[in-house]
């Protein structure tokens, strides 16, 4: 699967541009389409910039996606110039964020699904996963600025590391970049739903599988546990059928609403290891 761009710089340009004819920005989407990739081009020499369909551009591999950008012009045509260059120069500074050497203390670890690696692995994306329970993964990355990029075994040598010492450092550099979880989580009673939501590293906290012992003794040992977006985890301490027929509803309800969409899969937390609530 593509790495997404879209929300990462509507960050950077606040919204985007569209239809604006009096700024000469064509109205059509096919031709908006076009005039967004010379702009590309026009700033990322070098790099290979496809119009793959109407208000889809891949760049080098990445998937830009300009339906958001091209419904704000169309509603906004005054400042349509400005935001597409703005658009431009995050993807560029993503472009460059892309390419860059790593450096240890940049390195995390995120979660991620089976059908993601096999869609990179089609883009000739070699990602380095690792287990983590039912279709989620565990992958090694490089935290950026505007992106999160997966780490590739080249990395590793750029790090001068092992593939074990990378995945090793991902997690120590994980444990001190987020505050522990009793401190933004709370305990979830009978009939409640807990919610963690707004880091894009929260998914990844399940990745500390030990983290999460205090909120399942809190909650009497039950916890089950969800991640229907990169930077969404909901959670209950209620294991009866009833209770996870509903919250497999919400989980999939939320997921279907959100624009990072990660699983709908459901974790039960044990003392060894999370197991896939079937």
């Amino acid at each position: 699967m593509p790495i997404r761009l879209c929300c990462v710089l509507l960050l950077v340009s606040a919204g985007a541009c569209g239809s604006a004819r009096a700024q000469d920005v064509p109205a059509g989407e096919a031709a908006f389409t076009d005039y967004v990739a010379a702009q590309l081009r026009r700033d990322l020499s070098g790099a290979r910039v496809e119009v793959k369909g109407p208000l889809t551009v891949g760049v080098d591999g990445l998937q830009a996606n300009l339906d958001r950008i091209f419904t704000y012009c169309r509603q906004n045509a005054k400042g349509c110039k400005r935001e597409i260059s703005n658009y431009v120069k995050g993807v560029a500074q993503i472009q460059k964020d892309r390419l860059a050497s790593p450096s240890k203390e940049v390195v995390r670890i995120v979660v991620r699904t089976n059908t993601y690696v096999k869609a990179s692995s089609l883009q000739n994306v070699d990602l380095q996963p690792r287990p983590l329970a039912g279709e989620l993964v565990m992958l090694p990355a490089a935290d950026a600025p505007r992106m999160i990029r997966p780490l590739k075994e080249q990395d590793n040598q750029e790090l001068g590391l092992s593939a074990d010492e990378v995945f090793e450092l991902g997690l120590a550099n994980l444990r001190t970049r987020l505050k522990p979880l009793m401190h933004v989580a709370k305990v979830a009673q009978a009939g409640q739903i807990g919610h963690l939501s707004g880091d894009v590293y929260h998914s990844s906290r399940l990745a500390l599988h030990e983290s999460w012992a205090p909120l399942a003794e809190a909650q009497g040992g039950k916890l089950i546990v969800a991640a229907p977006a990169t930077d969404t985890v909901l959670y209950i301490g209620d294991d009866r059928p009833l209770a996870i027929d509903a919250f497999r509803m919400l989980v999939k309800n939320v997921m279907a609403r959100l624009p990072n969409p990660l699983s709908d899969e459901l974790l039960l937390w044990t003392p060894q290891r999370w197991e896939e609530v079937r």
